[in-house]
């Protein structure tokens, strides 16, 4: 399918501005520059409540915002993660896709301030996640959660922390979440796979971004074949929490994601594997208020979090789509 002009907009605004990741610069200075171009969004979605606090992780107290719907708890919960390639981006990135998340699915939603490389590299971040979603699953009655209806999700480099703290539960022990949202994952170190050689330059997020990402964030190259920081490299996948997998057409990691989720099929986990053509990265959080797929991708999401919280069962069978 072709690009969507909306999509074409933003690789246009995108590359006029130097592209997305300014080159010769700090990740310091790129995250101030980030924070810089955040605005609240002009109509925010009603929740019940939004607050800060923080919680316990394992190196110092991690912060986390917290959204509660109205109404009588306790809630379902998801527990959320910010993309920037485990460098940028902070809590405030997302704030109508978790403000959504929250009143349409009717759970709190908990996003982490993970530690960012390269000042914290790897597994610092990966750490946080499985401490941040082992502290909602034991403590979120402290955050108004019902704690056996717990969801994990997140975008990019978000994503990439959701399933790995989901792998974490499972190899040290704990109660799993009930479902694992992912959309535009990263799954693996940027490799030869067709979408990075037809997408990688030219399409919003590039090889370039991801080869810089991923020299901040892994110390070595061993890094990059631990499976808390690439989950291809895991050999067994069963016994994981259901998946949804969302991908974009035009992104460089879309067949990471997929090979993801088809492998989690192999391994009888029910996933369900959505890619959105004519889409470009970020269309599920970051650009949220410049793709209007976004409502629609958000409508999957909620759908299958209500499925999941309603009935405390895996949501659906495997099934492969493409929208």
């Amino acid at each position: 399918m072709a690009l969507h002009p909306e999509a074409k907009a933003v690789i246009e605004a995108t590359a006029a501005q130097g592209g997305l990741i300014p080159e010769g610069v700090s990740a310091a200075e790129m995250r101030a520059a980030f924070a810089a171009s955040w605005r609240m969004p002009e109509n925010p979605v009603p929740v019940g409540r939004v607050y800060e606090r923080t919680i316990p992780g394992p190196a110092a107290d991690l912060r986390v915002r917290v959204y509660e719907p109205r109404g009588d708890g306790p809630f379902p919960a998801v527990v959320w993660f910010h993309g920037g390639g485990w460098v940028i981006g902070s809590l405030a990135e997302n704030e109508q896709t978790c403000r959504t998340l929250c009143a349409e699915a009717e759970a709190v939603v908990v996003s982490v301030e993970y530690r960012l490389a390269p000042e914290d590299p790897f597994p610092a971040a990966a750490e946080d996640a499985h401490a941040a979603l082992t502290w909602v699953t034991e403590h979120g009655a402290e955050v108004g959660v019902d704690t056996t209806r717990i969801a994990v999700a997140g975008e990019s480099a978000g994503a990439n922390l959701a399933a790995v703290a989901c792998l974490m539960v499972r190899d040290r022990g704990g109660r799993l979440p009930l479902v694992q949202v992912l959309a535009c994952p990263v799954i693996a170190p940027p490799g030869d796979r067709p979408s990075y050689v037809d997408y990688g330059v030219g399409h919003f997020l590039t090889r370039a971004n991801m080869d810089f990402f991923f020299a901040q964030y892994a110390r070595d190259a061993a890094d990059l074949n631990n499976p808390y920081l690439d989950p291809l490299a895991a050999t067994d996948l069963t016994g994981l929490p259901a998946a949804l997998v969302m991908t974009a057409e035009y992104d460089p990691l879309r067949d990471e994601g997929e090979e993801f989720a088809h492998r989690l099929m192999d391994a009888g986990v029910p996933t369900e594997l959505v890619r959105y053509h004519g889409q470009v990265h970020g269309f599920f959080a970051l650009l949220v208020d410049r793709l209007s797929i976004a409502e629609i991708a958000h409508q999957r999401a909620i759908d299958t979090l209500r499925k999941a919280f309603t009935r405390g069962l895996t949501p659906y069978s495997s099934t492969e789509r493409k929208s």
